[in-house]
């Protein structure tokens, strides 16, 4: 099990920049997040949790591992959509999982090559493919690939912790962008605490 990598280096920087942030940070600890590294495997599991709780995903998830062994392009390809759906999950979101595998095999996305790319690169690459939006790349840019500086402002629970941590009424964009900027280049540690923040 492998988990997002930061260190003092990062908190010591977090904490100079933001009062705020550096008593969260010192109240609630270093956090464990679990990363997927493999960012074919990180996205297929993405797409299989959206819009679902957390242990519905969990029980898709293990039944998708069931029927495939083990998750590659060419196992999903060679498996009946009909099959994919059965694991519990839409006919939409089992095509969308089709066609991620397709594009791997047809060379569209190659998710070897993906750590190579910007953060701006990748997230234009993923989010043509049907299903993978802006958000979902993000996400991958941090629990697969340990990118140091994402912050999603489509992500609402990051958007709450803020707003839990400075006392706002609402977050406009703009404002958003200035505690982005404050944060980086340690944005995806931020990220981490934010999420702690949000409940």
């Amino acid at each position: 099990m492998q988990f997002f990598a930061y260190g003092q280096k990062e908190i010591d920087y977090l904490k100079r920049k933001d009062k705020k942030l550096g008593a969260a940070i010192d109240k609630i600890g270093m956090i464990k997040r679990e990363i997927t590294p493999d960012p074919f495997t990180a996205l297929v599991s993405s797409v299989v949790s959206q819009q679902i709780s957390n242990k519905a995903a969990e029980t898709v998830w293990n039944r998708l591992l069931t029927l495939l062994e083990e998750i590659t392009p060419e196992r999903i390809a060679q498996i009946d959509l009909s099959k994919i759906q059965g694991c519990g999950m839409s006919e939409r979101k089992a095509g969308y999982i089709k066609g991620i595998a397709d594009s791997a095999i047809s060379g569209k996305v190659d998710f070897n090559e993906l750590h190579r790319l910007t953060d701006q690169e990748i997230i234009a690459t993923l989010s043509s493919l049907h299903g993978v939006g802006v958000w979902t790349a993000e996400m991958l840019l941090i629990f697969s690939l340990s990118r140091p500086n994402v912050l999603s402002f489509k992500d609402l629970a990051i958007c709450r912790g803020m707003m839990n941590l400075y006392g706002l009424k609402e977050l406009p964009k703009e404002k958003f962008e200035g505690y982005r900027k404050r944060y980086s280049p340690y944005g995806s540690v931020a990220s981490l605490y934010l999420w702690a923040l949000s409940v």
